[in-house]
């Protein structure tokens, strides 16, 4: 059975992202998946990567515990509202301390760019913002297909990874809202198809003893 890991992003149990991360996790369950869904806010850890990559900082149980559930999903999913342009803070703050080298990525000699070490399952990012599509586009770039589906989710080896995005969120009426997450359990069992299954992966590679890769 495939699993799907969702990741949320938003400390309000009462916003809309949370709505989107729920009926995600009913289409999926819905479409013969497992699905578990986490609330990043709710986690106990220090946000701040103390020594950059220079050295090893322990992990605190809580992310012990979401790193093996990041191990045994096949499927990771990313709610969050988009604030300035990027993920909410705790969003890279996860990132941040766990997406270490030796553990998501690893350089190898002779080649220009490291490995990804979390290749095998796919990713999909459910995002909020109030900006209209053409601003995200045009003014800023696109910056979370860039910063974050491709310099963090790509890299790492997640693949495929899908962006949706609810553009003027702010604006958005009732109803309007209730056709997106219609789409939204239409996306999660899209996905529960096209995910990689669990057998295709291969051996997670741990970091080694002592300091991490500069």
């Amino acid at each position: 059975m495939k699993r799907a890991l969702i990741l949320l992003g938003h400390a309000d149990p009462a916003s809309f992202n949370r709505s989107i991360a729920t009926t995600y996790q009913a289409g999926f369950r819905g479409a013969g998946g497992e699905a578990e869904l986490v609330s990043l806010s709710e986690l106990r850890f220090d946000p701040v990567l103390r020594h950059g990559h220079r050295g090893e900082q322990a992990l605190e149980p809580d992310l012990v515990e979401l790193r093996s559930r990041i191990e045994a999903a096949d499927h990771l999913v990313w709610v969050f509202p988009t604030y300035w342009v990027s993920p909410p803070a705790v969003v890279r703050a996860i990132v941040d301390r766990l997406f270490v080298p030796g553990w998501a990525f690893a350089y190898e000699a002779g080649k220009a760019l490291p490995k990804g070490l979390l290749a095998g399952r796919s990713s999909r990012v459910l995002t909020t913002m109030d900006s209209p599509s053409w601003w995200y586009s045009l003014w800023h770039y696109r910056a979370i297909h860039g910063a974050f589906v491709n310099g963090t989710l790509r890299f790492v080896g997640l693949a495929p990874v899908k962006l949706s995005a609810l553009y003027d969120t702010r604006t958005r009426t009732a109803a309007q809202r209730e056709r997106w997450l219609a789409e939204v359990r239409a996306i999660a069992a899209a996905d529960h198809v096209r995910c990689p299954e669990a057998a295709r992966r291969t051996p997670q590679l741990r970091a080694p003893g002592g300091a991490l890769a500069s």
